[in-house]
């Protein structure tokens, strides 16, 4: 099997009013394909979240969503997928969750990103999609794709190469952190996934909490 990274697509979008079962909500998920996406510290240029308070900012300036798992969810659902239809801007092949770490360091293009935590899904993908049991299937397989933040910026068009530049000597992928927050929560592994210092705020504080949480279980 070839481990060749490469882009399928790039896509980027603002938010839009859209519909789900004939009521209207707001979101940035719907994306439209595109041949470059510029990328800056803060966002992709003509890109955008809805909802500030819970989307975007540094850490998860770059949505990826591996291709692969698209044949696993059109046979699994019977129905075919709009293209970025989790919402993510940069769709590829040979970067699953189980492929790339927490701190891994890529060049794509002329922009210089790095993984910086798995996705936490919510509800919209259902709406979007219009699958109401997609979300809790994802976060059962894991297969929640994960973001980038930017470390240069750049240009990443869709013949841009792919080329990892640092692997993380932790080697803890997006797919194990998954399985360590939502279903084994070892606390030994907790530990160890809070010592990887380029692992986002956003999900220190929740491994933090979920530590505390297990701790007390074990002191009754």
């Amino acid at each position: 099997m070839s481990n060749e990274k490469k882009i399928v697509w790039l896509s980027k979008g603002l938010p839009k009013t859209l519909t789900h079962k004939g009521k209207e909500y707001r979101s940035g998920i719907a994306k439209d394909q595109t041949e470059q996406l510029n990328i800056t510290f803060e966002k992709i240029v003509d890109d955008d979240v809805e909802n500030h308070e819970y989307h975007g900012g540094k850490d998860r300036v770059i949505c990826v969503y591996p291709y692969e798992h698209y044949h696993f969810w059109e046979s699994t659902y019977g129905k075919s997928l709009q293209k970025a239809a989790f919402g993510e801007n940069l769709t590829t092949v040979g970067m699953k969750e189980s492929d790339v770490c927490v701190g891994d360091v890529y060049q794509i293009g002329d922009a210089i990103v790095q993984v910086s935590q798995g996705r936490f899904p919510c509800a919209t993908i259902n709406k979007h999609t219009h699958i109401h049991t997609l979300l809790n299937k994802m976060i059962e397989l894991g297969y929640t794709g994960y973001f980038f933040r930017v470390l240069e910026e750049g240009t990443i068009n869709t013949q841009s190469k792919i080329k990892q530049l640092i692997q993380h000597p932790m080697q803890l992928s997006v797919a194990t952190i998954h399985e360590t927050f939502f279903h084994t929560k070892e606390l030994s592994k907790i530990e160890t996934i809070l010592s990887v210092a380029e692992l986002s705020n956003e999900w220190k504080v929740r491994f933090e909490k979920l530590y505390q949480q297990e701790k007390q279980k074990q002191l009754g």
